[in-house]
């Protein structure tokens, strides 16, 4: 059974992501900005994105339809962190490990 499969409760990874992506971006809000220091609108919708669905899934919220289900699940999470990161990186705002 995999873990958001009708279990509500409390998950700590997604919880965890988005308590830290709320901490970052509060004291780091231009982390979400361009090369150039203009906003970059893919990175903050992909960050935000991962913030709520971390919220969502971490505070034991499953809801009932299937879309909705998949767009705030652990899984979105972290895709969308990752999809984040490589935006970022891509902008030059994070280093990429060789």
């Amino acid at each position: 059974m995999a873990p958001d499969a009708g279990r509500p409760g409390i998950a700590g990874l997604p919880l965890g992501i988005g308590l830290t992506l709320l901490a970052v971006l509060t004291v780091l809000p231009g982390l979400a900005t361009d090369a150039a220091g203009r906003a970059d609108h893919v990175a903050a919708l992909l960050l935000f994105g991962a913030m709520s669905a971390g919220f969502v899934r971490g505070v034991g919220f499953i809801p009932h339809h299937r879309l909705p289900r998949l767009l705030l699940s652990t899984a979105a999470c972290l895709g969308l962190l990752l999809l984040a990161g490589l935006r970022l990186a891509a902008n030059g705002r994070l280093p990429l490990p060789y």
